[in-house]
């Protein structure tokens, strides 16, 4: 059995399509779109903001336009720029993506005046489907079965309190104008509900400008099972199967598949699966929609005959590839010609689903720190199976594996700088197979070599989920990975990586040493009158450590891109000493062995200053390594004196307790509350401020008790690593300071 090819299921091309569309919008989806129009013979044009002018969105359409700075509400979701840029261009339609202006009436209605097409929807399905309120009671009269809850559009949070005691806990608060999960939030009783409110309607403003908020029973082991529809302006709707996005953290999905493992385990999945896509078209036609749209039910895992109509997304999915990889059909294909005006030629009868898929959302985060977002520039790149592109040759997006097919959308390049301006989500792996084990199994050899050094990523962690025995069984509900959180065990740096950066370090030191007259003063190898001395790195680790590495009897061959290893005699923090021998194995890759045991890396060096080419200068050349391997990622700092100096105290004051008084932000971002009061006495512990970056909101907390001195304010941009507010300890009052007359204490 083989992967639908994307043509099979699509019409031939056709000369009366659109002359130019502009795509709204940035990252992989951009990508994705323009990869499709490229393909029909269609212009493309690109929007950036000043953040992405250098993205790969702006370097693969026909043509680019600026439509403002960084901050998404002056360009990406500014209608008038967006409006403005299809004049310059002259472009007949417009391609949202998802996100951003998407799914927004007012950007509807404003291409319909302007006289150019919207590749989505309707307004009038925007309107209703837009709001989550109306779409529930929308959609409820049209036989589609919702989840019980409140859902009255205006509702204050008192009326909300009061309504929640009927609708009964646990319960979830839902931003009615949201998507995605964002603004989402699970309350278990009421004591937890005012503030989770107050919470709820700030991230709902500040995401969607509209702080509407309903209620929801939160079904307990529930299962998100989403439907694919196609809809086109002759009546013609169908759906193309269902997709099981149940594996979520924080409501945002994580890992995705189709068709749904429990559907497919049922003696009766086939018939389920025509009434939840019956289901699915029926809450389409109420709206008369058209193009591709997803409709979203919630399954209880006991009851996997029940589902619930929980929102239409109307526009292209993050995870739609899965469905294109079981069905062959290219969905943003139809959504352009559906939009020009031809008729779907796909009919209900004609859709199979052939084996199975599952994407895996790459993120540029840090999930064993809490998922913090990460920036930085992408120092090495290499994203498909098999053997690396050469420079310059023509993109690939999907091969052939030995079990399978492997598909990256991807927004990467090399040398792209990430920021912390808009989501953290940089690619999608999407990995097809004869069946769920094969495309699981694809899944994670894809995963095991996706290399994207520079930044770091979630890949280790998606690994470990695709990987859990219930994942594997298909025992899955949206709470598993909250679960599986604490017990999940992250790869920590050894004396592997240890010996292999300062090797590479020694190495890339001799290779730099200006050439000069010979003799002893030039040389670097530990050279003395007797036994040569060992060269010794002090290597920084991810946890903020040091790890001493001594080199000795370093053999560094003469052709360094040749097939003779590097050998040395190597010792980690003091332990056994071993013999190491680093060959290379590609442009950017290396093996390790040490006393006889292998493992093979990726190698991304960072130079934070100009190459010194002086013998005499003390720093290492580079200051830093990144090192791959099987997915997972780490940095290595190779430090100087000073900082290896300045690691040791900090470790020295964690060993004795000391907690540092400097509240400092961990990336870039936006203050968007300040709970406290500049002089407030705070306990340890307590939120200070939240800082908003890439779409996701951190709250910063009080390292101890004591008084809060505050350097900044809501609404005001911070760096990373920048100090935010220091604490004051406490003085303390319980301190004896008189002795009684014998010199006891009193």
């Amino acid at each position: 059995m083989t992967t639908p090819a994307l043509s099979e299921s699509t019409p031939q091309a056709a000369p009366a399509l659109f002359g130019t569309v502009l795509v709204a919008n940035r990252g992989e989806i951009a990508c994705r779109v323009i990869r499709t129009l490229r393909g029909l013979g269609i212009r493309s044009v690109a929007v950036y903001s000043d953040a992405d002018a250098g993205a790969r969105h702006v370097r693969e359409a026909d043509t680019a336009v600026r439509i403002g700075p960084a901050a998404a509400a002056e360009s990406y979701l500014s209608i008038d720029a967006v409006i403005e840029a299809c004049r310059r261009t002259g472009a007949d339609a417009v391609h949202p993506g998802y996100g951003f202006l998407s799914e927004n009436v007012e950007f509807a209605r404003a291409l319909e005046d302007a006289g150019i097409t919207f590749i989505g929807p309707r307004v009038e399905a925007l309107n209703v489907m837009g709001d989550k309120i109306r779409s529930k009671m929308h959609v409820a009269g049209y036989g589609v079965p919702v989840v019980p809850g409140v859902a009255r559009p205006g509702m204050t949070d008192a009326e909300l309190e009061e309504a929640a005691a009927a609708v009964g806990y646990p319960l979830l608060i839902k931003p009615s104008a949201g998507g995605g999960g964002k603004g989402m939030h699970a309350v278990a009783t009421p004591e937890e509900l005012p503030a989770t409110l107050a919470t709820a309607r700030r991230v709902a403003a500040s995401a969607f400008g509209d702080d509407t908020l309903f209620l929801e029973r939160l079904v307990t082991t529930p299962r998100h099972i989403e439907v694919q529809v196609l809809a086109d302006n002759y009546g013609n709707v169908i759906h193309l199967g269902e997709r099981e996005c149940s594996l979520q953290r924080r409501h945002q999905k994580v890992i995705e598949e189709a068709p749904s493992p429990l559907l497919a385990g049922l003696p009766n999945g086939a018939e389920v699966r025509a009434r939840i896509g019956e289901a699915a078209c029926n809450a389409a036609r109420s709206v008369n929609y058209t193009g591709a749209g997803t409709v979203e039910f919630l399954v209880s895992d006991e009851a996997p005959d029940e589902f619930f109509f929980m929102e239409m997304n109307t526009r292209l999915q993050v995870e739609h590839p899965v469905t294109e990889m079981v069905t062959g059909m290219d969905l943003v294909e139809w959504q352009v010609r559906i939009a020009a005006g031809e008729e779907l030629t796909v009919r209900q009868s004609d859709v199979e689903l052939s084996g199975h898929a599952v994407e895996a959302r790459v993120y540029a985060e840090v999930p064993e720190n809490n998922f913090l977002p990460s920036t930085g520039t992408v120092l090495l790149l290499d994203e498909l199976p098999g053997p690396r592109q050469r420079p310059g040759a023509p993109a690939r997006n999907e091969v052939a594996t030995a079990r399978g097919r492997v598909r990256v959308d991807s927004s990467l390049v090399d040398g792209l700088q990430l920021s912390s301006n808009y989501d953290p989500m940089i690619s999608k792996v999407i990995a097809w197979g004869a069946d769920r084990t094969d495309a699981l199994d694809t899944l994670d050899a894809a995963l095991a070599g996706y290399t994207a050094l520079g930044v770091h990523t979630n890949v280790e962690y998606l690994r470990l989920l695709i990987n859990d025995d219930d994942v594997r069984a298909g025992r899955l509900d949206t709470g598993l990975i909250g679960r599986r959180m604490p017990e999940l065990t992250f790869r920590r740096a050894d004396a592997f990586e240890f010996a292999a950066a300062a090797l590479c370090a020694a190495e890339l030191e001799q290779q730099n040493i200006a050439s000069g007259p010979e003799g002893p003063w030039q040389r670097q190898d530990g050279w003395r009158i007797g036994t040569p001395a060992p060269r010794r790195f002090s290597i920084g680790t991810p946890d903020g450590g040091v790890a001493a590495v001594a080199v000795s009897a370093l053999e560094v061959p003469a052709d360094a891109a040749g097939e003779e290893p590097v050998r040395a005699s190597v010792q980690v923090d003091g332990g056994p000493v071993r013999r190491a021998a680093l060959s290379l194995t590609s442009r950017a890759g290396f093996r390790l062995e040490l006393d006889g045991e292998g493992r093979d890396y990726s190698l991304a060096p960072v130079f934070t200053g100009p190459r010194t080419q002086s013998w005499l200068d003390p720093q290492p050349d580079p200051s830093a390594l990144f090192l791959g391997n099987e997915g997972w990622s780490c940095r290595l700092e190779i430090l100087t004196r000073e900082a290896r100096l300045e690691r040791v105290l900090a470790a020295v004051q964690r060993e004795e307790g000391a907690a540092d008084p400097a509240v400092r932000s961990p990336m870039p971002g936006t203050v968007v509350s300040v709970p406290v009061q500049d002089g407030d006495t705070v306990e340890a512990g307590q939120v200070l401020l939240s800082v908003e970056a890439m779409k996701m909101e951190h709250q910063l907390l009080a390292p101890l008790a004591g008084t809060v001195h505050l350097t900044t304010a809501a609404g005001a941009l911070v760096k990373a690593d920048q100090v935010v507010a220091t604490i004051h300890p406490l003085e303390d009052t319980n301190t004896p300071n008189e002795l009684d007359g014998e010199g006891a204490q009193a």
